[in-house]
């Protein structure tokens, strides 16, 4: 993560803009080399690509550190990449994002031996008989931006209405 130069320091200024850029650019290099393989007729397109795997890498720890550029540019990116036939055409990289990030959590939730298990607030002792709600943990004072960007804020606080 870096902070913009020539700033105070805000939680508004902390992007992972560099990051998305860095991987985009290292995926564009792996499709144009998955193209010429196809081209010479050396492998089959795969419809969950090496390319979905670098995006996706640990996006849950930087997603929530994104702008609405940056997203765009992912998506941009999946875009050509189904056009060039190594995507599904149905892919949305905020729903691949949050269906990974949903994943991480319950693993999180149910496995007391996770190594981000300790991270999580203590379970909540109420007593009323409220609707479901999708853990049964204490929700966090949200300080700032910054900390909603973190992921167990994001993931205590996700479909929390």
């Amino acid at each position: 993560m870096e902070k913009d130069p020539g700033t105070s320091t805000t939680a508004d200024q902390y992007t992972v803009s560099l990051h998305i850029q860095t991987v985009i650019s290292s995926c564009t290099q792996t499709l144009y080399a998955l193209r010429v393989l196809r081209a010479l007729h050396m492998i089959v397109p795969s419809k969950r690509s090496v390319v979905l795997a670098k995006l996706l890498y640990a996006s849950s720890s930087w997603i929530g550190f994104s702008n609405a550029t940056d997203r765009q540019k992912l998506q941009a990116f999946l875009n050509r990449s189904k056009r060039s036939g190594f995507c599904d055409n149905e892919i949305d990289f905020a729903t691949l994002c949050s269906t990974a990030d949903k994943q991480l959590f319950n693993r999180i939730l149910n496995q007391p031996e996770h190594v981000l298990h300790s991270l999580l607030p203590p379970p909540s002792a109420s007593q009323y008989n409220l609707r479901d709600r999708p853990h049964n943990r204490l929700l966090c004072q949200r300080a700032s931006r910054l900390t909603d960007c973190n992921f167990i804020i994001r993931m205590l606080y996700c479909d929390m209405y």
